[in-house]
């Protein structure tokens, strides 16, 4: 059976809950219009639709536009091979959603990389805590309005206590040189180093 057909059976079941199923580029995604009934479309793809293999949560910071945030489900069934996109919208008032760690416990970690990146905590989760920053980091490295130079931390011997220099970052780089090697920053900082000691 086609993804779509799985969509539509979703959509059947949930009725308004649901937006139409959206086709692109032969992926399937269907938008979860209240975000606080996540859980029940999800256990609901497990158990009746056999959506049992949680791929990834993943979230996107749409700044400027209210609600703020989409945080996307990546759904697969490991017998009929298909693969269903589901998305919800969650408020930057009010950033908290349901868990998924409930129906797959790989959801664990994802929602914690999401909470920690995002700021977006999942109600009913069993362990949230930060996983990549340091407890106590008051920051949200990956929404938009964070600067890509970091920003100053006050606590001692954590990390770093200046803005993250540029150089050598990924955001960085020079157009116009022969190819994508020479293009990274780390390079031509050999290039300079190499070209001082000739002089």
């Amino acid at each position: 059976m086609p993804a779509l057909e799985y969509a539509d059976k979703l959509k059947r079941h949930f009725g308004d809950l649901l937006l139409e199923p959206v086709e692109f580029r032969r992926e399937i995604s269907i938008v979860v219009a209240n975000a606080d009934r996540i859980q029940e479309v999800l256990e609901h793809a497990k158990t009746h639709l056999a959506f049992d293999y949680l791929i990834d949560i993943s979230s996107v910071d749409n700044y400027g536009d209210d609600p703020r945030f989409t945080v996307v489900y990546e759904l697969s069934g490991l017998q009929h091979k298909c693969h269903l996109r589901l998305k919800t919208f969650v408020s930057e008032n009010s950033p908290e959603i349901p868990t998924a760690s409930s129906i797959w416990r790989t959801a664990d970690w994802h929602e914690r990389e999401i909470y920690d990146m995002m700021g977006i905590r999942f109600r009913g989760h069993p362990d949230l805590r930060r996983i990549l920053m340091w407890d106590g980091y008051p920051y949200f490295p990956l929404r938009k309005d964070f600067p890509l130079a970091g920003k100053p931390t006050d606590l001692p011997e954590i990390a770093f206590t200046n803005p993250a220099p540029l150089e050598g970052g990924p955001f960085v780089t020079t157009t116009g040189v022969k190819d994508a090697i020479h293009r990274e920053p780390r390079a031509r900082e050999t290039e300079d180093t190499a070209t001082a000691q000739t002089r």
